[in-house]
């Protein structure tokens, strides 16, 4: 695998354990609340259980990532990928936040995109 897909993959295991931090640790803060839009703090007070749950998920799939670099697993690795693109663009259609697809699924589909050229 390049370098150039080396750094995309890391770059998008990395977005996802910011995903996690913000998911389970910022949710009910200003920083949070901001981030995700939410309507109050009681409404996000209401909802940490199912964001920190949201959080834990985005983590997996940056373990999943991290632990297929370091074994040099590739066909993982576009596994991992394929399931990061889905969910952006499921999350776009869903929320109808277009910038859910740039923001998760434009870096994990330049990552595909270096390492099958």
């Amino acid at each position: 695998m390049s370098i150039v897909s080396i750094f995309l993959v890391c770059l998008v295991a990395l977005e996802h354990l910011y995903f996690l931090f913000l998911e389970m640790f910022l949710w009910t803060k200003p920083k949070g609340i901001k981030t995700f839009g939410l309507k109050s703090k009681a409404f996000a007070e209401e909802t940490k259980v199912l964001a920190s749950n949201q959080g834990l998920y985005n983590g997996f799939l940056a373990a999943g990532l991290i632990f297929s670099l370091v074994n040099n697993d590739t066909k993982t690795i576009l596994f991992f990928l394929g399931c990061i693109t889905v969910a952006g663009i499921f999350g776009a259609i869903t929320t109808k936040k277009i910038s859910l697809f740039y923001i998760q699924s434009i870096p994990s589909v330049l990552a595909i995109s270096s390492i099958l050229i």
